[in-house]
């Protein structure tokens, strides 16, 4: 089931993707192995071009004529074979679409290695990959894309926070809980687990670790 906040509906759609609807404006982000496309989408959100965010026929199930597609430049390659007319956004920017105000933070990792020896982190910062803040009739709402909890992340002001929580190139259950109690959000939904990586153990970790001012919602996954 959905889970409604405000006027806002917000439906996890697995991983990292969501779709969010109000008032008939359907927005999504990153859609992933989306088998229906349905609600056709008015802006879709991709925060970077790895193929568990930036998935070309999901994208493109879910297009109509009209449809804005924001991604981050390390995505353009990517996102150009769903569609040609793509929106540029890096981190620090804002855009205007439609009814929403957007604003891209950057995510990356600072403690997860792919050479440890080396000190190669996945997702660099110098990348580009992001975050989004969407600010949507007085209602914000947070999707951190696949990042750490990094610096910038502690002057997020957001009533919704979508926080990864697999510890698999994104926060442990310990740091997303970390970055939640640190801004208090009146809602914080897990991610990034149950299709690739992690299981809903972690969500559950996640929750046992927030603040209890803070509900946490652990959604079901829609088709």
């Amino acid at each position: 089931m959905p889970f409604s906040y405000q006027d806002i509906t917000i439906s996890w759609l697995g991983h990292d993707s969501f779709r969010i609807a109000r008032g008939g404006v359907v927005v999504y982000i990153d859609p992933y192995q989306l088998q229906v496309g349905e609600p056709k989408a008015d802006v879709v959100l991709v925060t970077h071009e790895h193929f568990d965010h930036c998935d070309p026929p999901s994208i493109q199930r879910v297009l109509k004529p009209s449809t804005v597609v924001v991604a981050p430049g390390v995505a353009r390659q990517c996102v150009s074979k769903a569609v040609r007319n793509i929106v540029e956004i890096s981190p620090g920017e804002t855009r205007e679409v439609g009814p929403l105000r957007v604003v891209a933070y950057p995510a990356y990792n600072l403690n997860k290695f792919r050479d440890p020896a080396r000190g190669v982190v996945f997702h660099p910062k110098a990348d580009g990959r992001v975050a989004y803040l969407i600010e949507w009739g007085g209602v914000r709402i947070f999707h951190a894309g696949d990042s750490d909890f990094v610096p910038e992340f502690r002057e997020v002001r957001a009533d919704v926070v979508l926080v990864p929580v697999s510890g698999v190139y994104v926060m442990t259950p310990q740091e997303a809980a970390e970055f939640v109690n640190a801004v208090v959000p009146k809602v914080a939904i897990p991610m990034h687990y149950g299709s690739i990586v992690a299981s809903r153990r972690e969500a559950e970790e996640f929750r046992r670790l927030v603040r209890p001012e803070v509900q946490v919602v652990i959604l079901e996954r829609e088709i």
